[in-house]
Formats: structure tokens, sequence, C-alpha cells
């Protein structure tokens, strides 16, 4: 879909005739993944919603652009033109992880009259220190940290990504097959700026103020909205460890909080199965 001057998202789409009645199911994933991510959950919601699973720009099948094409504004502005022309002025279910939960819940609270429901797991909120944006192995700790120079070179030359994060992050031991598909995308390292750019923009210790600004907006709209939640956490977790899924559990408005078990950051990919029942029961039962 061209979002904007030859910019292409590529995006799945489970119904495109739109024969299927409710809302469409929005599947946002976050840094380094791409659709690929929800291929075991979209499965259990497909049958009776119509499930979108999009890559963000830079990503999967997406349009790779120069890295100034990667900014906050932008990505946000490829958005705004990806919901317009996908659901118009309709409502939406929106399913968030990562950095997708960081766009995912800008645009919803720019447009709380399109949602109709939240599906949550290991989104970004508010954190004030790097302490609280979870642990990760020694090498991969030592490979991110320092200056940007080793920053990039950790990113653009060594994939590290790819390459340590998604393993690192998942519980069960990634298919040979399963991590090329999510090498596929960044084989080539000039299509990993949109990795590296993403990266610069994580939200944390008041940084970048703007981005840092729009998840302290989002997340007091969270908490005081009443839109229909389902929570999911894992324990350990990264970014969302159990004290804060205990905090969102009890102060989110309208939830049904779900723990998946042992998990980390990538819970679709260690409990996948679970995740999709519980989408499809819980828009049964909210009567989504």
């Amino acid at each position: 879909m061209n979002v904007d001057n030859d910019v292409e998202m590529a995006y799945i789409d489970t119904n495109p005739s739109r024969t299927l009645q409710g809302p469409p199911v929005v599947f946002m994933h976050g840094n380094p993944a791409y659709s690929y991510l929800w291929r075991n959950i979209i499965p259990h919601v497909s049958p009776k919603s119509r499930c979108i699973a999009p890559d963000l720009i830079g990503m999967g099948s997406s349009s790779k652009l120069p890295s100034d094409a990667y900014g906050w504004d932008s990505h946000n502005r490829y958005l705004d033109a990806f919901f317009s022309k996908i659901v118009g002025s309709g409502k939406v279910v929106l399913v968030l992880h990562d950095f997708g939960s960081l766009f995912g819940l800008n645009w919803a609270r720019r447009h709380p009259e399109q949602v109709a429901g939240l599906v949550l797991m290991e989104f970004l909120p508010p954190m004030p220190t790097w302490k609280d944006t979870g642990e990760l192995s020694e090498e991969l700790h030592n490979a991110l940290i320092g200056s940007p120079e080793n920053l990039r070179k950790a990113i653009i030359d060594d994939n590290v990504f790819i390459e340590l994060f998604m393993q690192d992050q998942v519980v069960r031991t990634l298919s040979p097959a399963e991590l090329d598909h999510y090498r596929k995308p960044f084989l080539d390292p000039a299509n990993r700026e949109s990795l590296y750019e993403m990266s610069k923009m994580f939200p944390v210790a008041g940084n970048p103020p703007e981005v840092y600004q729009a998840v302290e907006n989002y997340n007091s709209w969270l908490l005081e909205n009443e839109i229909p939640k389902l929570f999911f956490w894992a324990d350990p977790g990264k970014i969302m460890p159990l004290k804060l899924s205990n905090y969102y559990s009890e102060n989110l408005k309208n939830v049904k909080s779900v723990p998946v078990g042992n998990a980390k950051h990538y819970l679709q990919e260690d409990h996948p199965h679970l995740i999709g029942n519980e989408i499809k029961g819980w828009m049964e039962t909210t009567r989504i």
C-alpha cells in the first residue's frame, strides 16, 4: 500500500474482501520484528475477524528508506495514512507489542472514537531510568552500551538485534528456519538503518523528549479510559516486569489480565496459541 510518495507499507490481510462483520483486528510489531511475529496467533482470530498485520516502514517487506526518513514524525505520518486507507473512520481492535505499542497507542489516543478494544503485551510504559528497561544477557548488554558509534556498529555491522536479541528474548530455541525468516528483511546491512534509527527513538529517562512525552500522554489516557482491554504479561518479562505487570493489572480500567507464564519479551514465540485463543474468547465475551 502506498502511504506517501511511493513509500509502500506491506501488510497481511486475512479478509481483503471485507466479508466478515465487526471491527478488524490490527496486529502491530516492534523492533526488529515484522508481521511474521504474529503467524501463529492470527489463525486463532481470523475465522471470525478480519486480521491485518502491517510491516512498519523499513521493516519486513515495507519500503527501505534513507535513515533520515525513519523519525518519530515520519513513522506516525505513515501509520496515519495506513489506518486512513485500511479502516477509514471505522473501529478497530489494536494488538500491540514493543514499538507497535508506541505508535499504536499514540494513534489510539488521537483517535479514541475508533478504538473498539486494546490488546497489550510488553508495551512501552514510561521508563524513568535505564534500569526500568529490563535485563539483557551479558553478551547483548555489552554489545549495546557505550558510544553511539558502538551502537551503530552493533546494529548495522553485527546485526545484533537479529543475531542476539531475538533468541535472547525467547525462552524456547528458535529454529534455523524461524531465525532465517527474521533475518530475511535485513540481510543487506543497508536495510538495517531502520533498526538503528528506531533504537535511537527508544523512550527512556525523558529522551527523546517528543517521544517520551507521547508515552506519558498515552499512558495517562490508557489508565483513564474505559475501552475494553486484554493485557498479557509474562514472568519474568522484560520491559514489563512483574512489578509493572501487577500495577497495570490493578490500575487499567475494564481490563482482563492474563498471565502467560514463563516468557521474556517475545510472548508471541513462547505462547502463541494461548494468546490467540484468549484474544478470540475475549472478543466473543466482550461482543466486540
